[in-house]
């Protein structure tokens, strides 16, 4: 049995706690709430009953997980690095936006300790394909757009996958995109900010989950590649299979296509 804490208790975390008891191989052992708790238990939608913390290297302590996965906040992620460091847990972090010296404090202690973490920017299967089929056009066309599309409630732009998506394209070709120079701004910013040449512009309504539309540009042609994610529930297969991929590994593995045989 992978024993699994999870942070949060919004939609998210409820749905992680939902397919964690779903898996006979998985055991929920509890939850990490940053925003401060008023109690010491958390009652799931199925009935089950956990510990509750806004601490986590208490919870870690108490629960001694081997997994905890974290779909919060970028502002408390470093802190649940380090208490996951220290306690000898495997972290599967799926929060947009982390900061940098987080990753790379989780790339060392995770190689000093050879135990496995995980980082992705997406955890739907079908994105992961859209991200590595959007680097494999790459090499083919000097011109390319991003447009990602978020539900009202996401507090940062671009997303995490778009400037994934950006960086594995423009690592693929091996030089900066072409791009075009707009001599006339009728409104600033209207082309979006840029990564490897690639302009990204960010939408945000409500109606949607996450959606990201790659459109390459060539002499006569164009490809775009879409990937939709309709329900926060498209994020579950990819977490299942971290949960289970991060026990086999001793070193940090950023990105879900590694585990799925892509990279």
């Amino acid at each position: 049995m992978i024993r699994v804490a999870i942070t949060g208790t919004g939609q998210m975390a409820r749905l992680v706690l939902a397919t964690v008891e779903g898996q006979p191989d998985f055991d929920p052992v509890g939850l990490v709430e940053p925003m401060g708790v008023t109690t010491d238990e958390f009652k799931g939608d199925s009935g089950g009953v956990y510990p509750l913390s806004d601490d986590p290297a208490a919870l870690f302590a108490a629960v001694h997980p081997d997994v905890v996965v974290d779909f919060t906040n970028a502002a408390f992620t470093p802190r649940l690095v380090e208490a996951a460091l220290a306690h000898g847990v495997r972290p599967v972090i799926g929060t947009s936006g982390v900061p940098a010296s987080a990753v790379e404090r989780l790339r060392a202690g995770s190689a000093e300790a050879k135990r496995g973490a995980v980082v992705a920017a997406n955890f739907a299967i079908g994105s992961v394909l859209q991200m590595h089929m959007a680097a494999m056009a790459a090499r083919f066309f000097d011109s390319a757009e991003i447009i990602e599309l978020h539900h009202e409630r996401k507090v940062d732009a671009p997303s995490g996958t778009s400037l994934t998506t950006a960086r594995m394209m423009r690592d693929a070709r091996g030089s900066d995109f072409v791009s075009n120079v707009t001599e006339l701004h009728h409104i600033e910013e209207t082309r979006g900010g840029a990564v490897g040449g690639i302009p990204i512009h960010s939408i945000r309504l409500s109606g949607f989950v996450a959606s990201q539309e790659v459109i390459f540009g060539g002499t006569g042609q164009t490809l775009t590649i879409r990937h939709d994610s309709t329900g926060r529930d498209s994020f579950m297969p990819g977490v299942i299979i971290a949960i289970r991929e991060v026990m086999k590994r001793d070193a940090l593995v950023e990105g879900l296509s590694p585990l799925v045989g892509l990279g």
